[in-house]
């Protein structure tokens, strides 16, 4: 199993397809840019908060994963897959490509 990369329209169909009650959105970028703005209802994740995510989110969720330009978070994706995510997904482009 491995992650995928995927645009943002395509984000955009897994978030209404699944409802975003049942999907992940994760923020792999540093907690002041998230603080500055963030997709609406994402988590931050860093490296003092990614071990709670693992240990207590569904992993049969899909998980969303972006960073600033969809290079970090190509390795948060697989990463989460390493630690039993079923779906995980790096979004091309990052957050600059959403705003």
């Amino acid at each position: 199993m491995n992650f995928s990369r995927i645009s943002w329209d395509e984000a955009a169909m897994l978030i209404q397809q699944h409802g975003r009650e049942h999907i992940h959105i994760v923020d792999v970028r540093d907690e002041r840019s998230f603080d500055d703005a963030h997709v609406e209802g994402a988590l931050h994740l860093d490296g003092s908060s990614i071990a709670e995510f693992i240990e207590h989110a569904d992993k049969a969720m899909p998980v969303l994963v972006y960073c600033y330009h969809g290079n970090t978070s190509q390795g948060a994706a697989s990463y989460l897959v390493e630690r039993g995510f079923i779906e995980a997904y790096s979004i091309d482009g990052g957050f600059e490509e959403y705003r």
